[in-house]
C-alpha cells in the first residue's frame, strides 16, 4: 500500500474520476477525500460533469479524427470543393442591427465559409467530449492564451467574455485552418454544457451570417473584416444564438 500522508495530486484527482488511477493507490485517494470534504464535493462536480458529457456526445467518440485537423498538415495542398458537405442543413438567418448579420438564401454549392464551418464542427465534436484534456492552454492563463495565439495566427486574439450567458472559458487550442492556423476557444457551463468559437483569417472581406446542423450540433458562422468566426453548440438555436451575437458584438469592437 502507498502512503497516504503522500499528498494528492490534481491529476491523481482527474485520474479518480476518470478510473485511470492505478488499483494500490485509490484506496489511499478515496481516504484523503473522506478527510476533506470540500475536496470530494469538487471530485463529485468533476463526475457529474464528465457523466453529462459522455450522455451528450458519446456517440461521436468513435469517430475517426478528420485529416484536416492533424497538425502536421499545416502546409496545406490546394483544397477541392466538397460538393454538399456543409451546405446541406444550412438556412437563411437574420437577426437585425448590422449587415453581418443579415443572411442571404444558401448557396447551390458550398462557399469558402460553409467549407470552414464544417471544420469547425469537426473540431468541436471532438474536443468537447474530453474531460481531462479538452484545451492546450487552461482558462486560468488567459493572458498566456491569447498572446500565444495572437502571435501564431497573425492576428489579434481575444477571447469573449460570455460570463452573462453563464459560460465560463475553459481554455483554447491552435488548430490548422484553410488558410493559415486557426484560434480555438471553448466555454462552458455549470452544467457541463460547452461551447466553442473556431477563428481563422480569411480570403473575403465580409460574409452574411449562416447556421448549420449537423446532427445534434449547431453553428454559426460569419466573416467580418477578412476573419471568419464559427460559433459551435447544440442544437438550441435561441441559446446559440444569445452566445454567437456575443461574440459578435464584441469581435466588432475589438476586431479580433
Amino acid at each position: 500500500m502507498t502512503d497516504p500522508t503522500i499528498p494528492v495530486t490534481e491529476d491523481e484527482l482527474h485520474a479518480y474520476v476518470d478510473n485511470e488511477l492505478p488499483v494500490e493507490r485509490r484506496s489511499d485517494v478515496e481516504r484523503w477525500l473522506a478527510a476533506n470534504p470540500a475536496e470530494a464535493e469538487r471530485v463529485e462536480s468533476w463526475r457529474s460533469m464528465a457523466e453529462a458529457l459522455h450522455a451528450r456526445y458519446d456517440s461521436v467518440t468513435n469517430e475517426p479524427v478528420p485529416p484536416r485537423l492533424e497538425l502536421d498538415r499545416l502546409d496545406r495542398r490546394p483544397r477541392r470543393w466538397i460538393i454538399g458537405a456543409a451546405a446541406a442543413s444550412l438556412v437563411a438567418f437574420a437577426a437585425g442591427g448590422t449587415i453581418g448579420w443579415l443572411a442571404h438564401g444558401a448557396a447551390l454549392s458550398p462557399s469558402p465559409l460553409q467549407i470552414l464551418t464544417g471544420e469547425a464542427l469537426d473540431a468541436h465534436r471532438l474536443y468537447v467530449v474530453d474531460v481531462r484534456h479538452p484545451v492546450e492552454v487552461p482558462g486560468e492563463e488567459k493572458t498566456h492564451l491569447q498572446q500565444w495565439l495572437t502571435r501564431r495566427c497573425g492576428r489579434t486574439v481575444q477571447a469573449p467574455e460570455l460570463e452573462t450567458t453563464g459560460l465560463k472559458l475553459v481554455g483554447g487550442r491552435l488548430l490548422p485552418g484553410p488558410t493559415g492556423p486557426a484560434s480555438f476557444l471553448m466555454y462552458e457551463s455549470p452544467s457541463g454544457e460547452r461551447f466553442t468559437v473556431y477563428a481563422t483569417k480569411a480570403g473575403i472581406e465580409a460574409a452574411q451570417m449562416r447556421y448549420t446542423t449537423q446532427g445534434s450540433t449547431a453553428a454559426l458562422s460569419w466573416t467580418e473584416r477578412g476573419v471568419s468566426y464559427v460559433v459551435s453548440g447544440g442544437s438550441d438555436q435561441t441559446r446559440l444564438t444569445q452566445v454567437a451575437r456575443l461574440v459578435y458584438d464584441q469581435s466588432e469592437r475589438t476586431g479580433g
